[in-house]
């Protein structure tokens, strides 16, 4: 396993395309310039000179497509990197038995997430008789200022503790980056967002929706169906022809508003919050 560059960059690719539903969030780093602004981030595993699988190495550890002799190879050089990362996540089997090689050196976690479907549709809702709200649209960039508490509170919800502590700065320049993208979509009222969702990861014409929330006051009220479906058609019409997204197997009113909304299961994910 060595670290990848530029002269690696479609053979990289190739190993998200096998499964990009899977391989989503790497293939967007490597398309976002990755390997030139973030060296040594990439890793490749080889095997007979051949290119086989990666892993993302950041604040986020994502593997793709490792097999066993991959997660071993992987494991052996990211052991002494515990207090540099915030998570694992990806495809269950190797995540989970990355962690097994790990968890002996790294010690505690914070939270397991064990079961998280990956879903994916490439049906416009509008097909399936589900209602669109035509009132959700991308953010524009004068709303970062109402953007950014909606965006922390999901986070805080999920995660459980806030995206940041004493400035903003950093957090804000990141949800203006998406803004300005069009990937922020937003359900605005009264000068307030009361429902988000994000394409964080975008490359080989898939689309990952994450970051969907609903304002806490107008939970169970129907919103989540057709707001969530209209980022979903507005997304298959202008960004990608595949859209996908992964969720916690226990939120049972999420999973049941992205079955309305066309999705269905292609795999799991599995994440290690540290």
């Amino acid at each position: 396993m060595r670290p990848l560059g530029l002269a690696d960059q479609d053979a990289a690719m190739e190993v998200c395309a096998r499964d990009r539903a899977a391989g989503v969030f790497v293939a967007a780093r490597i398309a976002e310039g990755a390997l030139r602004r973030h060296p040594g981030a990439l890793l490749g595993h080889y095997r007979d000179g051949d290119l086989d699988g990666l892993a993302w190495v950041s604040a986020n550890i994502v593997p793709v497509g490792l097999d066993d002799d991959g997660v071993s190879a992987l494991a052996a050089r990211i052991g002494k990197m515990r207090r540099l990362c915030a998570s694992i996540f990806g495809p269950s089997d190797e995540v989970a038995a990355l962690w097994e090689q790990l968890a002996p050196v790294w010690g505690p976690v914070r939270a397991v997430r064990a079961r998280q479907p990956l879903l994916t549709t490439s049906t416009p809702p509008s097909r399936l008789e589900v209602d669109i709200d035509e009132r959700v649209r991308p953010a524009r960039p004068d709303e970062v200022d109402i953007v950014l508490p909606a965006a922390a509170h999901m986070f805080t919800e999920e995660i459980g503790y806030p995206p940041y502590f004493g400035s903003d700065r950093g957090y804000r320049s990141g949800i203006a980056a998406l803004i300005r993208q069009g990937h922020t979509f937003v359900r605005v009222e009264n000068g307030e967002v009361v429902f988000k969702a994000d394409v964080g990861s975008l490359a080989l014409g898939c689309a990952q929706i994450q970051g969907v929330w609903v304002h806490p006051g107008l939970r169970g009220q129907g919103l989540a169906v057709p707001a969530m479906a209209a980022v979903v058609e507005q997304v298959l019409d202008r960004l990608a022809d595949e859209v996908s997204l992964y969720v916690n197997d226990y939120n049972a009113p999420a999973r049941a508003t992205y079955a309305r909304c066309g999705f269905e299961q292609v795999g799991e994910f599995r994440t290690i919050l540290l």
